[in-house]
């Protein structure tokens, strides 16, 4: 079949050259320069300097390179932009007046060829002009770099999986940190409590003998008064009474027994404090065991007390808990970050509400607080490392992203609800029982 665009001469003759017979080795001028336009990678087109840049040449190469026939992009005046990607088509418009002054430009952009995928290329113009200066006519060059594109869109590619790679490689290091900074705080706690523990029980042991002395001691002051009114003379009760509204004796009875009482129970709470950072701490005890999660909350909760009783009102609504099989120091790392948090997003008075229940073989424990709430373009970012609202030396961002590590380990989960400027709730969800495999990972 022959082609339609055939009839159409795609080869202008060579401005101010006149036909020339073949020389001796059998090639004309002509002849070579058509082969060479011909064989060239790249396509060779001109086109007018003005208006649309319609085209009067195109080099036989855009059948190989594109599968157009040069007739066929000559016969449409509007074939080249038609088929420039619509993305890229701008770029050129806007700068394409640079060429009247350049003289030059080179443009990089994506062509569709006739097998309707897009090719990219790269074209050179360059504009001449007649010896008067006025432009007469446009020649370009185009190259089809598709491939140096892919390969660069692959560097590319692999360039951001590298710095994925090394950005989680960065946040699995500063977590790691994070953790091993617990664990060490932990070690400490547990140091401490153990050190604490012995003065402790002995000044315990004393306080106790020191209140039944005392005690003793004024019952044999008691008996004394006693016997002296029976048998003593007035002048020596006179005596005794006034010895004993000068030491004021009844006041110091009263008081020795109050600051005993105060001293036995500040005791207690030393003790109480001691035993909760050696069941926070849970030193060694890095084992998947059956534990007490209402234990662990309360323990917790004296560690960070401080932190909170000054801002809320603490209530505990704990519901019936069989106990869970998990990893106790890590769940207990992750309650206090979210008491912390909670106490950090109070700013005056509020209250921070600790329940727990069980659903479907999930064990949850819910921490609300009312306090400013987390911004809804926040929400989705709270557990990303390094992540926080907080000023700068306030708070690393590590410690929900921390306790979300912990909790999907235990195979769990955490849900936020947050409501800007009444509060938010997390709940935790744990298993009460662990896969094997879930406990060997």
């Amino acid at each position: 079949m022959v082609n339609q665009f055939d009839e159409f001469s795609v080869l202008p003759p060579v401005t101010g050259a006149t036909t020339q017979p073949a020389t001796a080795t059998g090639i004309s001028s002509d002849a070579r320069l058509q082969y060479l336009i011909d064989n060239t990678p790249a396509i060779i087109y001109s086109s007018v300097p003005t208006g649309d840049f319609k085209m009067t040449f195109v080099s036989n190469n855009a059948r190989h390179v594109l599968g157009y026939h040069p007739a066929e992009m000559l016969a449409d005046p509007n074939f080249w932009f038609e088929h420039i990607h619509p993305e890229d088509i701008p770029e050129i418009f806007s700068s394409i007046a640079k060429l009247f002054t350049e003289g030059e430009r080179t443009y990089e952009y994506r062509f569709m060829s006739r097998s309707g995928q897009y090719v990219w290329m790269h074209d050179m113009l360059r504009l001449i002009r007649d010896k008067d200066g006025n432009p007469v006519e446009v020649i370009g060059s185009l190259t089809d770099i598709t491939k140096r594109k892919e390969m660069e869109a692959s560097l590319f590619k692999k360039g951001e999986e590298q710095q994925l790679l090394i950005k989680k490689l960065q946040e699995a290091h500063e977590q790691l940190l994070q953790s091993e900074k617990m664990a060490s705080v932990g070690q400490l706690a547990a140091g401490i409590a153990h050190e604490i523990n012995n003065p402790i029980g002995f000044i315990n042991s004393n306080i106790g003998s020191l209140r039944s002395y005392v005690d003793k001691l004024f019952e044999v002051i008691q008996e004394y008064e006693d016997l002296l009114r029976q048998q003593a003379s007035a002048a020596i009760l006179n005596k005794v009474d006034e010895l004993r509204e000068k030491a004021d004796l009844d006041f110091l009875k009263d008081d020795i027994q109050d600051l005993v009482r105060e001293s036995m129970d500040g005791l207690k709470r030393v003790k109480d404090i001691v035993q909760s950072l050696k069941d926070f701490s849970h030193v060694g005890e890095t084992d998947w065991q059956e534990a007490d999660i209402h234990h662990g909350i309360d323990s917790t909760l004296n560690i960070v007390i401080n932190e909170i009783k000054y801002k809320a009102n603490v209530v505990k609504e704990y519901g019936q808990l069989p106990p869970v099989k998990c990893i106790i120091s890590q769940v207990n790392q992750v309650i206090m970050n979210l008491l912390v948090n909670a106490s950090h997003a109070i700013k005056e008075n509020g209250i921070i509400k600790i329940s727990t229940g069980c659903e479907k073989e999930m064990a949850w424990i819910k921490v609300l607080d009312t306090g400013a709430g987390i911004p809804p373009e926040n929400l989705n970012r709270i557990f990303e490392p390094f992540f926080t609202t907080k000023p700068v030396g306030s708070g690393t961002g590590l410690g929900l992203s921390l306790s979300y590590g912990i909790i999907k380990k235990h195979g769990g989960k955490i849900d936020v609800h947050s409501v800007l400027g009444k509060g938010t709730c997390f709940t935790v969800w744990l298993p009460l029982r662990q896969e094997n495999s879930a406990v060997e990972a």
